[in-house]
């Protein structure tokens, strides 16, 4: 009852008279190391799947160096000024389920086209997230349904470590016996000696091809919008959908699983607002993030929930530099080896996963709901391209209300 009560407060606190945020106190490796794996899952995974999209839109090379430019700032801004002036873990991404779906339509449609239905679809979902209505929306979920939500959005995490037994045997094993001999030993160390043991075992045995690429600061160019219906039809308003079920959906709940109290106004209007100035750069939204949240809102990034801001923090850094100099450093992250990433995320969210999972269950009234949230969350569906954090958390409420409407009558 007291860690809950912590973690409320923590995220509730914003202008509370508690002085101003001092880094150089709250500041600590764990936390910077979170940021750094936070952003080692997102160029090692779903960084393909926005080169994907660019293919399919056949984008030339300096149009998709600005894609990545932009949404690698826009998340780096909003990271840092958001987790900075919340004191809460805020972290952005852009949507993989959105460059999923443009991959498969964004060759439809003339490029100018696809940035005005990328510039509507973010005014939507900024004007969704300052009137309040989307978190209102939000806040009227069950508490064990959002947990089962995050649970399932986080098994197959955990579940990517044993997956890759039989690729790279020695690094799992190697790994995942550091992370739980430093579990019991330096609890804060366990994530970063976990990665430290992983890259020494890589190098060790299939190789660490860590390479930089060529050139210098990316420069963004500046694509005037044009409107058709189509494109607003066919892109925007599935792309609008997308971030918020998706993306802002999820990240919401993460931050309240894990203790915080979002502001969601203040959230999803910013990154909703970032989105819109950088559209015309190839952004298609930058969005609350769901599973590199987990990573620095986690107790791996800090014990205290009061510190834990400096992981978004670092996190945000970390993207703008990623972002300014992309062709250097993003075949960095690109390049480290599946079994390394799997492995690193598959123990930093750990934590978040256990607490998640007995959140779910806690209650027995809604554990209909949450059961049925979890397994809808966690098989990975995707229908009308809206993701399955989507419809689990649609079916889970369907399935409380019917059965509590039912056990009242």
């Amino acid at each position: 009852m007291a860690e809950q009560q912590t973690a409320t407060q923590a995220g509730a606190v914003r202008t509370e008279d508690h002085g101003r945020p001092s880094l150089r106190r709250d500041a600590s490796l764990p936390a910077l190391l979170a940021g750094l794996v936070c952003i080692a899952v997102s160029f090692s995974g779903p960084l393909v799947v926005v080169l994907a999209a660019a293919a399919a839109g056949r984008l030339d090379q300096p149009h998709t160096a600005s894609w990545i430019w932009a949404v690698s700032i826009g998340s780096g801004l909003t990271c840092l000024l958001l987790s900075w002036w919340t004191r809460t873990p805020v972290i952005t991404a852009w949507s993989t389920p959105g460059a999923a779906l443009l991959v498969g339509s964004l060759g439809a449609y003339p490029y100018r086209e696809a940035v005005g239905a990328f510039l509507v679809a973010n005014v939507a979902v900024a004007l969704f997230g300052v009137t309040g209505l989307f978190g209102r929306l939000i806040r009227a979920i069950p508490a064990g349904i959002v947990h089962a939500m995050l649970a399932g959005i986080l098994f197959s995490f955990g579940a990517g470590i044993f997956t890759e037994l039989r690729a790279a045997p020695v690094l799992v094993v190697g790994g995942l016996a550091a992370f739980l001999l430093a579990k019991r030993l330096l609890p804060r160390y366990a994530v970063p000696l976990a990665l430290l043991v992983g890259a020494a075992l890589a190098a060790a045995t299939s190789g660490l091809p860590l390479h930089l690429g060529a050139g210098g600061p990316v420069r963004p160019v500046f694509t005037v919008p044009a409107f058709s219906g189509p494109a607003l039809v066919g892109l925007a308003l599935p792309l609008a959908i997308v971030a918020l079920a998706s993306q802002n959906a999820p990240g919401l709940g993460i931050m309240r699983a894990s203790g915080y109290q979002p502001d969601d106004r203040l959230l999803i209007g910013s990154t909703g607002g970032v989105s819109v100035l950088l559209a015309p750069f190839g952004s298609p939204g930058v969005n609350l993030a769901a599973i590199t949240a987990a990573i620095c809102t986690s107790p791996e990034s800090h014990p205290d929930p009061r510190r834990r801001y400096v992981a978004g923090m670092s996190a945000g850094v970390l993207y703008l530099l990623v972002g300014t100099f992309g062709g250097v450093l993003v075949s960095l992250f690109t390049g480290l080896p599946h079994a390394l990433i799997a492995l690193v995320a598959g123990v930093a969210l750990l934590a978040s996963f256990q607490g998640s999972l007995a959140g779910a269950v806690a209650a027995e009234e809604g554990r209909d709901g949450a059961v049925v949230t979890f397994l809808t969350t966690a098989s990975g569906m995707s229908l009308f391209g809206i993701g399955a954090a989507f419809w689990g958390l649609l079916l889970g409420l369907a399935t409380h209300l019917a059965l509590t409407a039912r056990r009242r009558a």
